[in-house]
């Protein structure tokens, strides 16, 4: 997302001047001729450094997300009105950016614009499901349970995200130790042994200078590691922004030893909340549909949903497409059709949900287990080769002077 600065006049012949955030400069413009005003000039907006610091990460924690919701939800239904019930939320929000983004709000259902409309203008902190379900409920007069739903749906989202943070955190850390622990070891002792081993003036063992050759390698020639693993990045960072590497690498998740199923039942069980959650609140079906190919956290996933909401357009059922895609088991594809043949589609994916939340954990405890042996065995390995390196030319020199 941009942002743009804008100068537009509305219909009373009043001018206006802000700030809206858009995908193009002609996105911008689309949405601003549907707030009813006439665009005289939209220009994007160039960051500064500084202010590009300022605004790393989002304006409001999951956590924190979670907690205004359950707010919001107990002030609608305490009766009190939705102007004062997002002055309120604002007043105490400690956040600033989160407090500003309320406050816009605020001012906007003041002159007139719906919530979700006014939420529309900062996608930044609500997504589609947000304005959809908002919509719904302002629709069918239920703000209290539709905030109440929004709640209990980024509170399970936000768990079993950081369960899988989790699972992969804890490799990560040994790793880095792993190879924190190797560089020390070549670059600090390895090289005070070098003198020794010349003075030998004898032939060494192939794993001597093999670990000779990296230790020298890493001493004296750090930098090239460094500007190569940045180019590496760089080049990485690039593809994965590409429609083909974000599809490639999102099919390499969903396939990688271990971590796959990990990523695969966590995506399905976002899913099948989403979807749950939309259907609750009386989202129709190819809006819920094309809402989930956005949230959901894999384009192979994503693409799967968009086929199947192809299909629903000719006029088949739900589990029909999803039947040929290996994404998704034959449990879910089962119970979807159940579901859909019964009338009870919201409740099977809310167990479905349920199910793969639970799997989520298991799976995370397993890798848990099976990833501290095998680090384990790495690092020594690693050190180990590093010892007997040093060790064999020592007790060659010993057995000669005996």
């Amino acid at each position: 997302m941009a942002t743009f600065a804008y100068e537009a006049r509305e219909r009373d012949g009043k001018k206006q001047k802000g700030m809206i955030e858009a995908a193009t400069q002609n996105a911008a413009i689309i949405e601003l001729k549907k707030r009813g005003l006439i665009v005289l000039r939209v220009k994007e907006e160039k960051k500064t450094v500084l202010q590009m610091e300022i605004q790393i990460g989002k304006p409001v924690k999951p956590q924190e997300f979670v907690v205004f919701l359950r707010q919001f939800a107990t002030l609608i239904r305490a009766g009190v009105g939705l102007v004062e019930a997002v002055h309120t939320l604002a007043a105490q929000t400690e956040k600033k950016q989160f407090r500003k983004v309320l406050e816009e709000i605020e001012a906007d259902i003041r002159n007139g614009i719906q919530l979700s409309e006014a939420a529309s203008r900062h996608p930044k902190v609500f997504e589609p499901l947000f304005i959809s379900m908002v919509r719904a409920g302002e629709a069918s007069g239920s703000m209290e349970i539709i905030f109440d739903r929004l709640a209990f749906f980024y509170e399970k989202s936000y768990y079993t995200k950081e369960k899988v943070k989790s699972a992969m955190a804890y490799p990560l850390v040994m790793l880095v130790l792993a190879i924190g622990v190797t560089v020390y070891l070549l670059t600090n002792v390895v090289p005070t042994f070098v003198g020794m081993f010349q003075s030998l003036n004898a032939e060494l063992p192939a794993i001597t200078k093999l670990v000779l050759s990296v230790s020298n390698s890493i001493t004296y020639t750090w930098y090239i590691y460094i500007i190569s693993g940045m180019i590496l990045w760089v080049i990485f960072h690039i593809f994965a922004t590409t429609e083909y590497g974000h599809k490639f690498l999102d099919y390499a998740k969903l396939k990688m030893p271990v971590f796959g199923r990990l990523f695969q039942k966590s995506s399905l069980a976002r899913m099948s909340r989403t979807l749950s959650t939309l259907f609750a609140s009386s989202v129709p079906i190819l809006q819920a549909l094309s809402i989930v190919e956005e949230v959901v956290d894999n384009k192979v996933i994503g693409d799967t949903l968009a086929n199947a909401r192809d299909s629903l357009r000719q006029g088949q059922p739900l589990s029909e497409p999803l039947k040929g895609s290996w994404v998704f088991p034959p449990l879910v594809t089962r119970m979807i059709s159940i579901g859909e043949e019964t009338g009870a589609l919201e409740t099977m994916l809310d167990k479905i949900a349920d199910f793969y939340e639970a799997e989520v954990d298991n799976q995370v405890d397993k890798i848990k287990a099976l990833i501290e042996p095998i680090m384990i065995v790495i690092l020594a390995v690693l050190i180990g080769t590093i010892v007997l390196a040093i060790m064999i030319p020592m007790f060659d020199m010993y057995s000669h002077i005996k």
